[in-house]
C-alpha cells in the first residue's frame, strides 16, 4: 500500500486553520480512494487551535511564532530573533518527518517551514486567500511547484513564481456544512424568534472591537425591526456582555431579549449562518468564502490595518458581484447603516438576488481541487 507524508503550516487564526484541516480531510478521502495511506502533521505556530487541530486527526508540533513586517517597528527587534529560532525548530521536526509535500496557508511561522523544506528539496505547494497577498506569500512563492489562487485577481502579484499558478478558491471547513437544517430549525436549535428578521455579526475568530462597539451603541434602534446575534470574540466576550448589561436597563424586555452574544461559535457557525437573514462582518476570505457558501447577503466592514489593504480589494471585487453592500468604517455611520439594513429587509427581491450572487460566488470544489494537487506533486 502506498503511502504518503504531508506537512500543512500555517498562521494561528481561524482564517489559516479551518481551510488547512478542509484540505487534509479531502487528502485523506483522496488516499482511501487510491488505496493509499496519508499522514499529515502541523507544524506551525498553532495559536489556540492545537486540540482543533489534533481533534481532526492531524498531528500537532508547534514552533515560535514570528511575524515578517516591512516596515519599521520596535516587535521586529523581538521577531527578527524569534524567526531565526523557528528556522531551526523546523529544520529539526522536517528531518523527523521528512515529508513527500509541504502545504503552506502563509501567516506566522510558514515563512520557516517552507525555508527549511527548501533546504531539505521537499516540494512546497501554498495556497493565497486574498485579492492582495500578504508578505509570506510574496517570499514562498518563489519556492513553490504550485501557488493556488482564491481570486484570480491576486495573479498579478505573482508574475517571478517559478511554480504554476493555479485558481481553485478558498476551502471552507466540512463541518460547517455538515448540518442541513432549514432556516427555521436553524433558528429553533439556537433558541431564536422565527419570525423576526436575523442579523448575524462576526468579526472573524478574533473579534472586531470597533463592530462590537458600534452594534451595542445602536441597539436601541436595531432591535425596533430586527434580532441580532452577535459573535463578539473570545476575547471580548465579557466586555460585551457587560456593556450590554448596562444598554439593557433602558431597553423594555421584549426588546432586550432579541439580543443574544456569543464569545465564539466552535461548533454551530454552520447552523447560525443558516438561521441569518443577513451577515455583518469584516471582509477576510475566509469569513467571505463561508457567507457565500451559504448563500447570504452581507454587509462587509473591512478592517482598515489590514496588511496592504487586502480587506477592502476582497470586499470589492464580493461586492461588485452583488453578494454585498460594502461599508468602509469611516462611513459606519448609524443613519447609513440603519438605513441600508432596513431597506434590505423591505425589499426581498433584493435579498432574493444578493443570496443568488453569494451562492454563484462560492467554488464548493476549492479543498478537493488543493488535495489534487498536492498528491499530483508528491507523485
Amino acid at each position: 500500500m502506498k503511502k504518503a507524508r504531508i506537512l500543512i503550516t500555517g498562521g494561528g487564526t481561524g482564517g489559516h486553520i479551518y481551510p488547512l484541516i478542509a484540505v487534509a480531510a479531502e487528502l485523506k478521502i483522496l488516499a482511501t480512494e487510491q488505496n493509499s495511506v496519508v499522514r499529515v502533521r502541523y507544524i506551525g505556530a498553532g495559536g489556540g487551535y492545537k486540540e482543533v487541530i489534533k481533534e481532526n486527526g492531524i498531528e500537532f508540533k508547534r514552533i515560535l511564532s514570528s511575524k515578517l513586517r516591512n516596515y519599521f517597528s520596535l516587535k521586529n527587534i523581538i521577531d527578527i530573533p524569534k524567526f531565526a529560532i523557528s528556522v531551526f525548530q523546523a529544520l529539526w521536526k522536517i528531518f523527523w518527518f521528512m515529508p513527500d509535500v509541504v502545504f503552506s496557508k502563509g501567516g506566522a511561522g510558514a515563512v520557516a517551514i517552507v525555508l527549511a523544506a527548501r533546504f531539505y528539496r521537499i516540494p512546497v505547494v501554498i495556497h493565497e486567500s486574498d485579492t492582495v497577498p500578504g508578505m509570506t506569500s510574496k517570499i514562498t512563492s518563489r519556492f513553490a511547484e504550485a501557488v493556488v489562487l482564491a481570486f484570480p485577481e491576486a495573479e498579478k502579484y505573482f508574475g517571478k513564481t517559478k511554480g504554476r499558478i493555479v485558481q481553485a478558491g478558498n476551502p471552507i471547513r466540512n463541518s460547517l456544512l455538515a448540518d442541513q437544517t432549514t432556516q427555521q430549525g436553524a433558528r429553533n436549535l439556537l433558541g431564536l424568534d422565527p419570525r423576526l428578521p436575523l442579523v448575524l455579526v462576526i468579526g472573524g475568530s478574533q473579534g472586531a472591537m470597533r463592530i462590537n462597539d458600534f452594534i451595542l451603541d445602536n441597539l436601541t434602534l436595531l432591535l425596533q425591526f430586527t434580532q441580532i446575534l452577535h459573535q463578539t470574540g473570545k476575547r471580548n466576550y465579557n466586555m460585551v456582555v457587560n456593556e450590554f448589561e448596562v444598554v439593557k436597563k433602558d431597553l423594555p424586555e421584549n426588546l432586550w431579549s432579541r439580543y443574544r452574544a456569543i464569545g465564539y461559535f466552535e461548533k454551530d457557525m454552520g447552523t447560525a449562518l443558516t438561521a441569518a437573514d443577513v451577515i455583518v462582518s469584516r471582509a477576510g476570505a475566509s469569513a467571505i468564502t463561508e457567507i457565500a457558501a451559504f448563500g447570504k447577503p452581507s454587509i462587509l466592514i473591512p478592517l482598515p490595518e489590514a496588511a496592504n489593504g487586502h480587506q477592502l480589494e476582497n470586499a470589492s471585487v464580493y461586492g461588485e458581484t452583488g453578494a454585498a453592500i460594502i461599508m468602509e468604517e469611516p462611513n459606519l455611520l448609524p443613519n447609513l447603516f440603519i438605513g441600508q439594513l432596513r431597506k434590505l429587509f423591505e425589499t426581498p427581491n433584493t435579498l432574493t438576488g444578493m443570496s443568488k450572487a453569494a451562492r454563484a460566488f462560492y467554488q464548493p470544489d476549492a479543498a478537493l481541487k488543493l488535495a489534487q494537487i498536492i498528491l499530483t506533486i508528491k507523485g
